[in-house]
């Protein structure tokens, strides 16, 4: 559900907005407190935000890791923290387009990363970046380049990779497909293809598999190949980027990103939290990061919730944080990480891991769907005067989370890691099948909310004497709360 659906206008709201469409009068309307939860996103932006260099954060091995940079930025481009390092981040991804999607880098031409591509174009848009002229690339042209045709058979659609050499089979994964179908929905029109190939992705029982190529090679659908794993973050990618699809008008998109969303909720602890299999059973931010933005996203709100509260206990504060308090903000990966940094600090070499559980747990506290990073106003964490009854979005997106968000933490197949889990801890990547639950709520359009216009019809003295004794008496109302 976008931000602006979120945001509780009131009768007061509504009656000064009113009155001012009739007398041609300046509103002055004071927005709600923001949850709590909003207030931990910011917190946890900011703490990431100081571990920026030079526009870019460091990777294990490098002083620059451009996909943990793209995380960062579309976290911050969430919650809209700390511009200047949005900006700096911003020119330095565009600068290294060509580092973060081939390996010219290593002296290697004729490589480029369909993933990578899809994601850099997504993360332009969310930053509000020109995706037709980024760092003096057409990402939008080159991702569609990118996107399989029909003499693909049912590979048709797929985002893949271009190699001048038989590589083997392609690399590419839901994450990559999901970030292709949100960037070029973002930037222009949707083709149908790359949303038909997203979708075959989804099992019957509504989750999503990682990987579209079984064992013996690629295999038509998520049905069709025998003891599919379903992967939690696949999933809440998908129905992020399927339900952008669906504003966009593709054919599908809707009832799919509704079934993914009712299969998230069956993979829910009770706790609120999500975890992956295999090594990454456990409860993990980065999973839970994901799904909790995906529900919201459709408007699962109470789902959304519990995921944040989960979020929120992994959260160190001056309180909490003992002998990491310094690092107030930042999001520990999971319960262990959490307890050794509050007995020890955050050492160095688990920094990393810190940084990459941030960077995607946030999104589930910032709840602004990655379909809608850059195009609603990012949830602010005091209340702001405005000039309307609701924050009006941009009206043109410039391309598309985050993430992943965003940030996702399987990441794309690429050159350098992409949205890769924490260091020292395997990415958290699937989830046991479970039967869907039934349909119960259908994912919520993510077109910019708003007030219902007045119209020019209303002339009535005695409606606006309604308005004005109406507007006064909730403001009154409304200021006693304010005071209490």
């Amino acid at each position: 559900m976008p931000l602006s659906r979120r945001l509780t206008t009131g009768l007061g709201t509504a009656t000064v907005t009113a009155l001012a469409a009739i007398t041609g009068a300046p509103s002055a309307v004071v927005a709600a407190p923001a949850p709590a939860h909003v207030t931990a996103a910011r917190d946890a932006a900011s703490w990431l935000a100081g571990e920026f260099t030079d526009g870019a954060l460091p990777g294990p091995f490098a002083p620059e890791d451009w996909g943990l940079t793209i995380d960062g930025l579309v976290a911050l481009s969430a919650t809209g923290v700390d511009a200047p390092t949005r900006q700096a981040a911003t020119a330095q991804v565009a600068t290294h387009v060509r580092s973060y999607n081939s390996y010219d880098d290593w002296g290697i031409e004729g490589f480029t990363d369909g993933g990578a591509t899809a994601k850099l174009l997504y993360a332009a848009a969310a930053a509000d970046a020109d995706p037709t002229d980024f760092g003096g690339y057409d990402l939008r042209a080159e991702t569609l380049s990118l996107i399989a045709t029909a003499d693909a058979g049912h590979q048709r659609g797929r985002i893949t990779s271009r190699t001048t050499a038989d590589s083997g089979p392609d690399a590419s994964n839901t994450f990559d497909q999901s970030f292709a179908v949100l960037g070029l929905a973002r930037s222009g029109d949707l083709p149908q293809d790359p949303v038909d190939f997203l979708i075959r992705q989804q099992c019957a029982a509504g989750g999503f598999r990682l990987y579209p190529d079984a064992a013996d090679g690629p295999s038509p659908s998520c049905d069709d190949q025998p003891g599919a794993t379903l992967d939690v973050d696949s999933t809440a990618m998908a129905v992020q980027a399927l339900l952008a699809a669906a504003e966009d008008g593709a054919t599908g998109a809707g009832d799919a990103a509704r079934k993914g969303a009712d299969w998230l909720v069956t993979q829910q602890h009770a706790d609120g939290s999500f975890g992956g299999s295999g090594p990454t059973t456990g409860a993990n931010s980065n999973s839970t990061g994901l799904a909790g933005q995906a529900l919201a996203a459709a408007g699962r709100d109470d789902e959304a919730a519990r995921a944040a509260t989960a979020l929120a206990a992994l959260q160190l504060t001056a309180g909490n944080g003992g002998a990491a308090s310094a690092d107030a903000g930042a999001i520990a990966y999971n319960t262990d990480g959490f307890t050794a940094a509050s007995a020890a600090g955050i050492t160095d070499t688990d920094r990393d891991q810190w940084r990459r559980a941030t960077a995607q747990a946030l999104l589930g506290l910032a709840q602004v769907p990655l379909g809608r990073i850059g195009l609603d106003p990012p949830p602010t964490s005091t209340p702001t005067p405005t000039g309307t009854a609701s924050p009006t979005a941009p009206s043109t997106p410039s391309a598309s989370p985050t993430l992943t968000t965003s940030p996702p933490p399987t990441g794309t197949a690429g050159p350098t890691p992409s949205v890769t889990s924490p260091a020292a801890t395997p990415a958290p990547t699937t989830a046991a099948p479970a039967t869907a639950a039934p349909p119960s709520t259908t994912p919520a359009a993510s077109g910019p909310g708003g007030l219902p216009t007045t119209g020019a019809a209303i002339g009535s003295y005695l409606l606006i004497a309604l308005l004005l004794i109406g507007g006064g008496v909730t403001l009154l109302v409304l200021g006693r709360r304010r005071a209490g």
